[in-house]
This record gives structure tokens, C-alpha cells and sequence, in this order.
């Protein structure tokens, strides 16, 4: 990893990248990322905002290493990392004990999901199963009428070998499995739907529907007009659609907890953890929320940053479904299902220093590892959505906080 570089001294730097109406750059060029170019953007910043870098400046990370993923490249913004768990998981391609890195700010955030695995544990652990997945890319395309675009649907139906074949071609990886037409007003909307190994692979898919929109516009010449995407993929956008369908993994964890177990840690008995579940149905229902969980964005997203996802990505990962029921025996039954859930072992920022040290805590570094780490979210979720839900209802979740997570 290397001696963290300080700010300490820095080189002069030429002259053709110290205009000071630009940030300086080598726009381009390897040297980019050198040493020298960092230096004149950290000092461009201090002369125009006037403010030091005494830690942004302060870094371990090999610049030349962020190529692809930073622009600009000018110092680091450290997140504190705490370790919650160890989780047991009980799943199809995680099984075992893990310790779980969470990069947040959010004090008692860490102890609030160790609380909540403890309490799997003590039941059996947290079985986790995926379910489905794909990633999508959904071009429009305009016709002259209502009856054009339906027979240009019929006809995309006649050409998906052809149209198969163009678009796997731009990737060794990417399978385009299948094609949902959608028919509004003049407008066909075509969503294509690919599967994209270890990685998250919106770009893949992007580049493989392109090949794919530029074969049809060549080979039918009905289309008035066209565009790539229509919104209708709904990257890092919520959406109903993608809780329908899958962007991503479809994955779910559920888990029993004994009576006892709930009784004696939680301080709730299973009736009323169920009861206010039910209550709570209705408050999300009223908001117009597209989810009736707790608070899944904050696992998501906390593992998310220490393990080099695409934070954005949260946005379809929080559409958290959760299902509270209370079992003959008197326990407590809870599942979640998080229907777009955006991971990847290979490709974006889980190349990255600390982020592939994460993945490596979780054993998720290597081939075929992306679903095992979608079971490990997601078992991470439920840990945290049943020590939030017991939180509330036996009033301890503002003294937790009060306690835990104020810088006094």
C-alpha cells in the first residue's frame, strides 16, 4: 500500500497547468495522475478556496491506480470504517461467518447491526437465497402511430437471434437473455435485459444495446426517431418497475427468532414486533413510499462504500420488501426481499486499495463471488431492519442514538 503522501512539499509545476481560470489538468496524458499534476490541483484548491489540505492531501491509495474511476484526481475523502457481526449466513453461495466492514458517519449505526446479528445468530443465523437478476438498458423508439410501433414489437420478436448476436459481440461476458416490449401512445419501448457475470455492468450493457439499437434502425425503416435510453431502465432511479423486475440480484433473507431469543435481547415480544409491522404497512402505504422496510438504505450503502459499488446504485437497492409473522410455536418469522440489488466483485471500484481489502474480508474477491456477496447484503439488511424494528418499538431507538451517536 505504501507511505500515506503528505502535502507536505510540492514540486513546481509547468507552466501550462496553472491557468488560474482552470482547475489544472493533463487532460489525457499518464502524467495526470503524477505527482506533480495532484500538487497543482491540491494547491489550485487552496488558492481559490482558501482552505488547506491537510487531509484530503493524505493518502495510501496509488493515484495512478484510480484511472477509469476519477477525474481530476486531487486527494481522498476518508470514511470511517467500523466492523460489525460476525454474521452467520446461511446461504447458496455464502455460508459461514463474516465480519461485516460499514463505511458511515452515522454513529450507533455499527452497534445497531452487531446487535441485530447477534440476535440471527442466537436463531441460526440468516438464510439468504437470489432469486433472479439481469441488468438493463431500455432504448425508445417513435413511429408515425400506435399500430406502427406494435408491428415493429411483433417484428424485434422475429429478430432476436440477430439481434442476440450484435450485441454479445461487444462483450465476453454480457448475455442478452431476453427483450420486454412496452407499447405507449406512438412509442415502443424495448427493455433489453442481459446478464453481466461478477459485474454490475450498466456500461457493458449500455455498449451492448447500442450495437443492438443501431442494427435495428438499419434494418427498419419505419423508426422516426430513436434514442439509447428512455428513462425507462430507470437507472439509480426508484422505480416500480425495477421492483417488479429485477436490476441487479433479486435476493431475500429471512430468518426465526425464538421468543426467548427476542424477549431477552430485543426487550419486544414477537406479537408486537408483528403488530407494529402491520401499522407500519399502512404509514408507508400512505407516504407513497415504494418500500415498506425500515431503514435498508443505510446497510446498503454503508457496505456499498467500503466495498467500491456504485453508490448510486442505492436508489433501486432500498426498494426493500420486509414480511413479519408470528409462527405457531409463538416466534418471530422476518424475510426481506431486496429486488434490485446492485453489487459487483469485478470492474468499477472494487479494483481499489481498501474497497478490494473489504471484499477480501468478505471472501468476495475472485470469480464467481458477486452472488455470494449479494447474499451477505442482504443478510446484513435483515440483522439491521430487526434491531431497528425493536428499537422503535420498545422506545430505546432515541436513547440509543442519544447515546451513541452525538460528538459531545
Amino acid at each position: 500500500m505504501g507511505t500515506p503522501t503528505l502535502p507536505a512539499e510540492r514540486a513546481p509545476v509547468a507552466a501550462h497547468t496553472t491557468d488560474p481560470e482552470h482547475i489544472p489538468h493533463a487532460k489525457g496524458r499518464p502524467e495526470d495522475y503524477g505527482p506533480e499534476m495532484i500538487a497543482a490541483r491540491q494547491r489550485y484548491v487552496e488558492h481559490v478556496c482558501g482552505v488547506p489540505l491537510r487531509h484530503v492531501a493524505s493518502f495510501s491509495v496509488p493515484p495512478d491506480e484510480t484511472r477509469g474511476n476519477i477525474e481530476n484526481f486531487t486527494g481522498v475523502a476518508q470514511v470511517p470504517l467500523g466492523i460489525a457481526g460476525p454474521l452467520h449466513v446461511d446461504g447458496e453461495y455464502a455460508q459461514g461467518e463474516f465480519l461485516i466492514p460499514l463505511a458511515t458517519t452515522e454513529g450507533s449505526l455499527v452497534a445497531s447491526y452487531s446487535r441485530g446479528m447477534k440476535v440471527v445468530n442466537l436463531a441460526g443465523g440468516v438464510r439468504t437465497t437470489v432469486s433472479g437478476g439481469g441488468m438493463q438498458r431500455a432504448p425508445v423508439f417513435v413511429f408515425d402511430s400506435a399500430r406502427e410501433a406494435r408491428d415493429f414489437v411483433a417484428w424485434v420478436g422475429t429478430q432476436l437471434d440477430a439481434i442476440r448476436a450484435v450485441s454479445e459481440a461487444t462483450s465476453h461476458v454480457a448475455k442478452l437473455t431476453h427483450i420486454e416490449p412496452f407499447l405507449s401512445n406512438q412509442f415502443a419501448f424495448l427493455r433489453f435485459n442481459f446478464t453481466t457475470g461478477d459485474a454490475g455492468g450498466q456500461n457493458m450493457v449500455g455498449k451492448a444495446t447500442y450495437a443492438a439499437y443501431q442494427w435495428i434502425l438499419a434494418n427498419h425503416r419505419s423508426v422516426r426517431r430513436a434514442y439509447l435510453e428512455s428513462n425507462f431502465a430507470t437507472d439509480k432511479k426508484p422505480s416500480w418497475v425495477n421492483v417488479l423486475h429485477p436490476r441487479g440480484k433479486r435476493v431475500t433473507a429471512e430468518a426465526t427468532v425464538p421468543h426467548d431469543v427476542l424477549r431477552h435481547h430485543l426487550r419486544v415480544e414477537p406479537e408486537q414486533l408483528a403488530y407494529h409491522w402491520g401499522v407500519a404497512n399502512v404509514g408507508a402505504m400512505l407516504s407513497g413510499a415504494n418500500n415498506n422496510g425500515l431503514h435498508s438504505a443505510n446497510a446498503i450503502t454503508a457496505l456499498f462504500i467500503a466495498t467500491g459499488q456504485d453508490v448510486a446504485n442505492v436508489s433501486e437497492g432500498a426498494a426493500a420488501t420486509t414480511y413479519v409473522d408470528v409462527t405457531p410455536a409463538g416466534d418471530l418469522y422476518f424475510s426481506i426481499t431486496i429486488p434490485s440489488l446492485i453489487v459487483a466483485t469485478h470492474g468499477g471500484g472494487t479494483h481499489l486499495a481498501t474497497q478490494r481489502e473489504c471484499l477480501a474480508m468478505l471472501g468476495c474477491v475472485g470469480k464467481g463471488t458477486v452472488n455470494k456477496l449479494a447474499e451477505i447484503v442482504a443478510g446484513t439488511v435483515l440483522a439491521g431492519e430487526l434491531s431497528l424494528a425493536a428499537a422503535i418499538s420498545s422506545l430505546e431507538w432515541v436513547t440509543a442514538h442519544e447515546r451513541l451517536g452525538r460528538n459531545r
